[in-house]
This record gives C-alpha cells, structure tokens and sequence, in this order.
C-alpha cells in the first residue's frame, strides 16, 4: 500500500515590527492639540461665566489681541506704543551683546579655573559670593554707573549669564579623562595645542550645556529688567499693566514663552550635534 506524504502545516512567520516613531509624535501631537483645545474652551466658558476675577479676558478676545500684534508687529508711535515686534527685537538685542560678551568671558576663565588648581582657588571665591546675588540686585548700581538704560541692561544679561557657563566649563575641563592628557604629554603636545586639541573637544558637551542654561537665564532676566529700563517686551508687559490691559499682558507672556522655547531648542539641536559629533 503506497503512503503519501501529508501537507505540511503551514508555518506561522513571525515579523518583528520596529516601533514606528513618527506615529508616536504623530499622537503627541495631537494629544498636545487636543489639552490646548480643552484648555481655550474650559477658559471661554469660565469667563463667559464671569468665574475669573473681573477684568480677565476671555480666550476669544486673547486670541484675537495675538492675531492683532502678530500681524502689525512693526509699527512705532514712541516708546510706549510700539509693535511687539521692535519690543522683541529691542530685548533681544540686549541678550545677544550681554550674552556674547558673557561668554567670551565665562569660557577661557573656566578653562583656566578647570585645569590650574591654583586659579580655581584664587577665582572660586568671588565665583561663590557673586553667583547668588539676583541679577535685578544690579540694576541700580548699573543705572547709576552707566547712566544708559541700554547699557544697563547689557551689563545686567552679563553679569547673570557669566556664572553657568564658567561653572559648567570649569567641570567639564576638570573632569576631561586623564589618560588624554597623559597621550598629549606623551606625544610632546604644547599646551595650546593641548587645550584646542584635546581639553575643548572633551568638555564640549558641558560647555554647551552651560551656554544652553546661561541662555535660559539672560532671556528670563532680561524681561524683569525692562520693566524698570524702558522699551522691550518687559517694559511692554509693565506699560499695559499700567494701562489695565490684561489680553495685551497674555498676549506677551505667549510671545516671551515661544521666543524661550525657540531659543532653548536651537541650543538642544547644538547639545545633540556636539553628542553625533562625539561619537562618530
């Protein structure tokens, strides 16, 4: 009798899926779209429902205080009816001087404070007693020295993001791996050719990292600053106070909060390049 041979059970194929990442933002996105949503509407109804104290705008009457600046950012009627646009503009000029000149100060000091223990002892202590002061503690004195609102609040940017990124580099360059330093010396490295070549490289990471924090701070400080200096996004918030403007004061708060968003996000993009640029 002939046997034939039976079907073969069929094999189940098993296929590992990658997780698709872009589905992920994709739900972040829309989770993030949905709480604004509910967020403008639960603020639309409580004011129409008059639950807010007296004088809160609605959502609607916000919205639309935005979409007027956004769109007539430029125009200027004096110094206490200006665009938002020249206001952001004024306050960020005042960050890019005071934090430049920061920071061309803050990273060779903390280079030096990071490898010669005998600078760190010498500079440590006025790193110690400056770095808590507030920076609007400033504000008088440098009004009364410099006599210049303008220059005022440069000198006000400089001296509060100066400590961040010292401190950081400092930490870094202290903390590069000493087997590096042993090649360098072993290979007769000057040490200039030491410090770009091998120490800057290894503490990149930090002090990016300290020009990121130094940055958060200038733009936070520059906004209290303004209130008391005149023009600039701080002056604005301070001026429709003043004018019991409450829509204007929102409408400003969203602008400052996007424009620190926007500032933070191109140092995270350098903080990741400098990381690919280490490992590659």
């Amino acid at each position: 009798m002939a046997m034939t041979d039976a079907p073969p059970a069929k094999s189940k194929l098993k296929i590992d899926r990658q997780p698709m990442y872009w589905n992920d933002g994709v739900k972040s996105l829309l989770l993030f779209a949905v709480s604004v949503l509910v967020l403008l509407v639960c603020w639309e109804i409580a004011a129409q429902l008059e639950l807010f104290t007296r004088g809160i705008p609605s959502a609607s009457e916000t919205l639309g205080e935005l979409w007027w600046w956004v769109t007539n950012p430029f125009f200027n009627n004096g110094p206490n009816d200006m665009g938002i646009g020249w206001n952001l503009f004024i306050s960020l000029r005042r960050v890019a001087i005071g934090y430049f000149l920061a920071s061309i100060v803050a990273v060779p000091l903390g280079i030096l404070i990071g490898m010669s223990p005998l600078a760190y002892n010498a500079f440590n202590p006025y790193v110690q007693l400056l770095k808590p002061v507030s920076p609007l503690a400033w504000l008088p004195l440098g009004l009364y020295i410099f006599r210049n609102s303008e220059v005022t609040g440069i000198f006000i940017i400089f001296i509060s993001s100066i400590w961040p990124t010292l401190t950081n580099t400092a930490f870094g360059v202290a903390n590069v791996n000493k087997d590096y330093l042993d090649v360098s010396r072993t290979l007769g490295a000057s040490k200039l050719r030491t410090i770009f070549k091998v120490i800057i490289p290894a503490a990149l990471p930090n002090i990016v990292s300290g020009l990121r924090i130094s940055m958060g701070i200038a733009w936070l400080v520059i906004v209290a600053a303004e209130m008391l200096l005149g023009t600039g996004v701080g002056y604005f918030i301070w001026n429709e106070w003043n004018n019991l403007y409450i829509a204007n004061i929102l409408v400003a708060i969203f602008i400052i909060g996007l424009t620190g968003l926007i500032l933070d996000s191109a140092f995270g993009f350098l903080e990741k390049f400098v990381e690919f640029g280490r490992k590659s």
